[in-house]
């Protein structure tokens, strides 16, 4: 179960206060998929770094009662004067994992070779997301976070992450952004739909996509 209770998210820059969520409650449930719904600039992503823990709300709290992955492909969280190995080695004990286990899943998967001994800062966009979602793939969660990004690199490593990837979806809840409706309902039963600072969930996810239509007409 993910709750937010009474939770408000808001950035301030340059004088102005932007607000993408104001005191937003809801329940996410177990064994379901949700998609996040909403015209540019509503707060899809925002609110995915969020439920993830990237990022705090400004007000409120989110409870968390199972294991929820950082957003697929997302290196943000890396640290980058630090190597590839160390930085799996790091996130693998912050999450009580064996590190050896670990880094010999990532090392075969993301296929950077001697890369993995040099400084994150070093690595091209594609290499971090190829890190990240190896990271992700080698430890075990109970809902994968997706925004936009379900595959990386070439032909055939998209191939791979895609065989992976829907082996770990037999046993774990997704909860997605994407622009594709046809996405959405493929992979999801639910929907979040934001609208100026408000989250509304849809029991049918067809609710949901007929909603974000029309704000899109």
């Amino acid at each position: 179960m993910i709750r937010f209770d009474d939770v408000t998210k808001v950035y301030r820059t340059d004088g102005h206060r932007r607000t993408i969520l104001e005191r937003v409650s809801f329940t996410l449930k177990p064994g379901v998929s949700y998609g996040i719904l909403g015209i540019n600039g509503a707060g899809k992503s925002t609110t995915m770094r969020l439920i993830g823990g990237v990022e705090a709300p400004t007000k409120g709290e989110i409870h968390r009662g199972l294991r929820v992955s950082w957003p697929l492909g997302f290196a943000g969280g890396f640290h980058p004067q630090m190597t590839g190995r160390d930085n799996v080695i790091f996130v693998a004990r912050i999450y009580g994992e064996d590190p050896r286990r670990v880094l010999d899943f990532v090392e075969d998967f993301a296929e950077l070779g001697s890369y993995l001994d040099v400084p994150i800062r070093t690595y091209s966009s594609g290499m971090g997301a190829r890190l990240a979602f190896g990271m992700s793939m080698a430890i075990p969660f109970d809902c994968y976070l997706i925004d936009e990004v379900t595959s990386v690199g070439d032909a055939r490593f998209q191939k791979r992450c895609n065989e992976v990837f829907s082996s770990r979806r037999k046993h774990a809840d997704v909860i997605m952004v994407s622009h594709s409706m046809e996405v959405i309902r493929e992979w999801c039963q639910q929907g979040i739909v934001l609208l100026n600072g408000r989250a509304i969930v849809y029991e049918d996810v067809n609710d949901a996509i007929e909603l974000y239509r029309r704000l899109n007409a």
